[in-house]
C-alpha cells in the first residue's frame, strides 16, 4: 500500500467529497427540522418506489430527469439524490445529470437501504413504517461523528 498521498492533497479531496455528499442521518436531521432546506429526490424506478420510498421525497426516475426536472424542481432549492444503497450508483449519475443542467445537488450516501436499516420512516402501499433499527448501521451509541 503506497501511504505517500500528500495530506494536503488529502484534505483536498475529502472536501470536495463533504461538498457532494451528506448521510442519512443529516438528511433526516434536516427533513425533521421542518425547514430542511433542500428536496429529496428519489431516483429509483417506478416499481421501486411503489415498494418504499422516504416520506416526502420526490420521485422522478433518473432517465426521466433530463426531460422533467425542471417542471419539478425549483432551480433555487438544493437536491439531494438517492437511490437503492451504497451497491448503485443511480444516485450518483441523477446528481451528475441534474448538476450539468445547472441545480446544487448532493448525493445522500446509503441510500434507500441505510434509511431503512436505520429504522427512519419508509412509506409503503399500507402506509408509514419503521422498521428496528439493524444495530450495525444504527448502533445504540452515537458514532460521534
Amino acid at each position: 500500500m503506497d501511504w505517500s498521498t500528500d495530506p494536503a492533497a488529502a484534505a483536498a479531496h475529502f472536501a470536495r467529497r463533504l461538498a457532494v455528499e451528506t448521510d442519512v442521518s443529516d438528511v433526516h436531521a434536516a427533513l425533521e427540522s421542518g425547514s430542511p432546506g433542500l428536496v429529496l429526490l428519489d431516483s429509483r424506478s417506478r416499481e421501486a418506489w411503489q415498494q418504499g420510498h422516504v416520506p416526502g421525497a420526490v420521485h422522478l426516475p433518473g432517465g426521466e430527469l433530463p426531460d422533467r426536472a425542471a417542471a419539478e424542481l425549483d432551480p433555487a432549492v438544493p437536491v439531494v439524490t438517492y437511490c437503492w444503497g451504497p451497491g448503485c450508483n443511480g444516485a450518483t449519475r441523477a446528481a451528475l445529470r441534474l448538476a450539468l443542467l445547472g441545480y446544487r445537488v448532493r448525493e445522500m450516501i446509503g441510500g434507500f437501504e441505510y434509511w431503512a436499516r436505520e429504522g427512519l420512516p419508509v412509506v409503503r402501499p399500507d402506509g408509514v413504517h419503521r422498521a428496528p433499527a439493524d444495530p450495525l448501521t444504527a448502533p445504540r451509541v452515537s458514532c460521534g461523528c
